[in-house]
């Protein structure tokens, strides 16, 4: 089914004026950045821009859903990975190395405003919710197959998954001696380990 251009010109700008919006905010921080800087930043009159985003928290929420968008797409490929493992160190460079640092420090400055604003921390909760029922299915999956030890705690995991990336995310944002690489071993190390039912603990403990 052909696109209309119209459409995929709004799309494309859109996506123009929210990569502009990261810069901003990466260099400057959220607060400190006005609607004129992304305009300026994304080659646009601010009239323009508000025609798409009519405030910054319209920016978060526009990118808030890209990253929902992109997450479902992570985790349908974890869903066919032929080793759960590697799948996961696959998706743990392309988020902590692939991925440039001001990722993280754009998602920290997220998090900072979903503590305060109760319109941007349902946003974040659904994202974050997503996250959850991503890993337990592909989790709860590799179980059943028996790819991974029946006896992982399939909910335990998943939150140590949860809590691991959330801990990187964070040191990669603001901790200048984090290193990304090693620190994806000693993960993958631990979270392998309870895949094979070398370590074993509850969600209850």
């Amino acid at each position: 089914m052909l696109r209309d251009p119209k459409s995929t010109r709004q799309v494309d700008r859109r996506q123009q004026i929210l990569d502009a919006a990261e810069r901003c905010f990466a260099l400057n921080g959220f607060h400190r950045t006005t609607m004129q800087d992304v305009a300026r930043e994304a080659g646009m009159v601010p009239g323009n821009l508000y025609r798409y985003f009519p405030s910054k928290n319209a920016i978060i929420a526009g990118l808030v859903e890209r990253d929902r968008t992109e997450i479902a797409a992570d985790f349908a490929n974890l869903s066919n990975a032929q080793n759960l493992l590697t799948a996961f160190e696959q998706l743990g460079r392309k988020h902590f190395i692939d991925q440039p640092r001001e990722k993280a420090v754009i998602a920290l400055q997220i998090w900072s405003e979903a503590a305060l604003d109760p319109e941007i921390a349902a946003q974040v909760a659904e994202v974050q919710s997503d996250v959850r029922v991503g890993i337990r299915g592909v989790l709860s999956r590799a179980r059943e197959t028996g790819e991974i030890h029946p006896n992982v705690d399939v909910e335990a995991l998943t939150q140590l998954i949860i809590t691991l990336s959330d801990g990187m995310i964070r040191r990669r944002a603001i901790d200048g001696d984090f290193h990304s690489h090693g620190e994806i071993d000693n993960n993958l190390c631990v979270i392998g380990a309870v895949l094979n039912g070398a370590i074993q603990f509850s969600h209850k403990c």
